[in-house]
This record gives C-alpha cells, sequence and structure tokens, in this order.
C-alpha cells in the first residue's frame, strides 16, 4: 500500500524544501479564506453578483501582465531575493484588505485596486517559487515534489472557503484577512531560511551578467528571448498546449450553478457538492500518487490524464442531459452522484495532468530560462480556466448546459490527440533524459 501514497522523499532529504512545503501550505490556507472573504464582502456592499465577478477581472488582467515579465525578474535576480520581496509585498496588501475592514471604510474600489496589486505581486512570486524548487531536489523528485505540492493546493482550496466563510460568520471579514496574515509568515519564514539561489548562466546570457552573476536588465528583449526559445522546444510547447485545450474547451466550473439549480435540484447546496467532488477527486489523486510519480514516460501520463479529464467531462454533461432541464423542488439524488463522481474523475485527472506538465518544465528547460517559462505557465494555467468559463458559457447559452459539457470534452479529445499525432517526440518522453 506504501507504495500507491504519495511519495514523500522530497520533504526527507531537502529541509529547505520542507521548510518551503510546509510554509506555502499554510498560507495557502488563508489565501483561500481572504479569496473567499473578499468575494463575501463585496457582495454585502453591493448586493451585486456582477461585482464579484469583477474581482476576476481585477485579478487576472495582473496576473497576465506581469506573469511574463515576473519570468525575466526570476532568470535575472538571485530567486530567493525575489521571492522574499514579492511575498512582503503580499503581506503588506494582505495587512491593508485588513485594516479597511478593521476601520470599516467599506470600499469597493479600493478592494478592487488591492487585490489587483496582490495578483501583480502573485504574478513575480509564484514563478520565483516554482523556478526555485528544482534547485533544492534532484530532478528525478520533481513529480512527487509537485504531487506535494498539488495535494496542499487541494486541501487548502477544499477547506480554505469553509473556514472563510464560517470565520466571516464568527468573527467579520477583519478576523479573516487577520487569520491571512498570520499564516503568510510561515511563507516568509520559509523564503528567509532559504540559501540564496543566483540564476545559472548559460550560453548568450554570459555576455549579460554583471560581476555579481546577475544580469544587467530584465525588460521586453528578455521576454521575448524567453517565448521565442519557448517556440524552439515541442516537449514543453506541448505541456501548454495540451493544457490549453483542456481548460479552455471543456473547464466546467462556470456550469455548476445552473447545474444545481436547473437540471440536479438543490441550488447552491447542490452546487457546493460538485465543487467539492472535484476538488476531492484532486486531493485523493495526490495522496495515491506514489506509484505515477515513479513512470519515467511522462508525456503519455499527462496525454491519458487529459483523456480521462474529456471523458469524464463528457459523463458530466451526459448526465445534465439524461435529467433534463426541469428545476426540481429537491436534489436528484441519482444524478448528484452521478455528476460528482464524473467530477471527481475530472479533478483527479487534472492533478495528475499538472502534476508531470510542472515537472517537464522544471528538469527539461534549462535554469537560465526556468523563470520565465515559468511566468508562461502561470499566465496558461490562469487565462485557460477563465477563457474556459466563457466558451462554456457561450455553448451553453446556444445548446443547453448539459450538450455544452459534452461538446467542449469530445473537442477535448478530438485536438488532444490531434496534438499527440503531430508531435510524436513528446508521446516518447522519457524523464531519464529530460529533453525540451
Amino acid at each position: 500500500m506504501r507504495r500507491f501514497l504519495a511519495d514523500t522523499t522530497p520533504l526527507r532529504v531537502s529541509a529547505d524544501y520542507r521548510r518551503l512545503w510546509f510554509g506555502l501550505s499554510i498560507s495557502n490556507i488563508g489565501t483561500q479564506v481572504t479569496i473567499v472573504a473578499v468575494g463575501l464582502q463585496v457582495y454585502a456592499l453591493t448586493g451585486s453578483t456582477l461585482a464579484v465577478g469583477l474581482l476576476g477581472l481585477f485579478t487576472l488582467v495582473p496576473l497576465v501582465a506581469l506573469g511574463l515579465y515576473g519570468g525575466a525578474l526570476v532568470d535575472h535576480y538571485d530567486r530567493r531575493k525575489v521571492s522574499l520581496v514579492s511575498s512582503a509585498v503580499l503581506w503588506v496588501v494582505v495587512a491593508a484588505i485588513a485594516a479597511q475592514a478593521w476601520l470599516g471604510l467599506e470600499s469597493v474600489p479600493l478592494l478592487y485596486g488591492l487585490v489587483a496589486v496582490q495578483s501583480a505581486a502573485f504574478a513575480i512570486n509564484n514563478p520565483a517559487r516554482s523556478a526555485i524548487i528544482p534547485r533544492l531536489l534532484p530532478k528525478e523528485l520533481m513529480p512527487a515534489a509537485n504531487a506535494l505540492t498539488t495535494l496542499s493546493m487541494n486541501v487548502a482550496m477544499t477547506g480554505g472557503p469553509l473556514i472563510g466563510a464560517l470565520l466571516v460568520a464568527q468573527l467579520g471579514y477583519a478576523g479573516a484577512y487577520t487569520l491571512d496574515m498570520v499564516l503568510f509568515l510561515a511563507a516568509l519564514w520559509a523564503v528567509f531560511r532559504l540559501p540564496p539561489i543566483p540564476p545559472e548562466s548559460s550560453g548568450d546570457d554570459v555576455v549579460r551578467l554583471d560581476g555579481r552573476g546577475r544580469a544587467r536588465t530584465a525588460g521586453l528583449r528578455s521576454v521575448v528571448d524567453g517565448l521565442r526559445y519557448l517556440a524552439t522546444q515541442p516537449n514543453v510547447r506541448t505541456t501548454f498546449l495540451v493544457d490549453i485545450c483542456a481548460m479552455v474547451l471543456s473547464f466546467p466550473r462556470v456550469l455548476w450553478p445552473a447545474a444545481g439549480v436547473v437540471y440536479l435540484g438543490g441550488g447552491e447546496t447542490t452546487t457546493g457538492v460538485l465543487a467539492a467532488a472535484f476538488a476531492v477527486g484532486g486531493i485523493l489523486a495526490s495522496v495515491f500518487s506514489g506509484g505515477l510519480t515513479r513512470m519515467r514516460r511522462q508525456g503519455q501520463v499527462i496525454i491519458w490524464a487529459i483523456t480521462a479529464w474529456g471523458l469524464s467531462i463528457v459523463l458530466f454533461g451526459l448526465v445534465l442531459v439524461l435529467v433534463g432541464r426541469g428545476s426540481p423542488d429537491g436534489p436528484i439524488v441519482w444524478a448528484v452522484v452521478a455528476a460528482g463522481i464524473a467530477l471527481a474523475f475530472a479533478g483527479g485527472s487534472d492533478s495528475i495532468s499538472s502534476v508531470f506538465r510542472q515537472s517537464i518544465l522544471q528538469t527539461a528547460t534549462p535554469d537560465h530560462m526556468r523563470g520565465r517559462l515559468q511566468g508562461v505557465f502561470i499566465v496558461v494555467v490562469a487565462g485557460g480556466p477563465r477563457l474556459g468559463e466563457m466558451v462554456l458559457g457561450a455553448e451553453a447559452t446556444w445548446v443547453g448546459e448539459g450538450w455544452a459539457a459534452v461538446v467542449g470534452g469530445l473537442l477535448c479529445l478530438v485536438l488532444l490527440w490531434l496534438i499527440v499525432r503531430l508531435t510524436p517526440r513528446f508521446w516518447q518522453y522519457d524523464a531519464r533524459h529530460p529533453t525540451p
């Protein structure tokens, strides 16, 4: 049984990684608490779902705009310093969010502005943290490390919203934000304890390094260099393409509210069950990832995981089609269970795909380009689901939510296997000899 449980070797072999993992795991819970609390506060101040939805816009735009530049910074400066400074900015922003609640300012534009600054700092912080991990562990432990990261994120995304809602109900918004301030100190401490991690130079970068091993500039040219490099690396590029294929064509979150109210019955409660099922699937996949993380044909694992994703979304859609739009008074139990199982498989498949896509990026990319490609990674991960919500939302207005999921899942499968046919090297990718 131990062979199938998550491989905790990375936590045992590296004290720096162990501190970082625990610190980020704790702080991620606080981050999810704040996300929920901000949404609840905006709704309480405006009574508008649209106003809450705009939080996503103020989060996404800075993340996409600064994701690429943040990666360039990571490739040009000491990664510990970049992560420490951006983490400090994130903590200050959380403190400001807490302060506005304690002072009772009740300003929605202020909240939008703080959320935008927080997202901009995250766009720099996330590539830095992701580029640090391959310097702390050998490449053969990257899948295990990424499985542990995925596990902690899914736990935070499952428990954080519940804790946030309870705190808002019992202590108010200020109490929820203050908890985030306290928990985020764990991440600051973990990054502070890291040793200096300057980027390794290679090839053309050597002529642009100063006497301290640091690049003289980290501007637009550096970002363009990273994108040009990505265009020449088929395996790494394919990890982005297959993720875009899955997220843009078949990300189902936008369908859950209608599924709970119009199809399955139970309203908001059923919608919460569907969201929880998706997250629990991701947790279970991470917990029982021990056997998977030892596989060397990582490209094939990704392809089969996304295939399972597409089939799961099709199954979810078929449940809605079979039930039909009837606005039932109570939940249709068998349909809720079937839809939940389908989404649990989808969440598990997404977690497996994420582990190995990140592993290929971290091991096949040279250190001097790792930050920039991590910047691309965060843009794809953040932007893909948002675009997917728009695509499936538009499809649902034409053919209904059930058929939108079915069509989206099928399109994902067709495009995925077309990509496989066009990039045979990705199918043969061997983790023992990582090539970009």
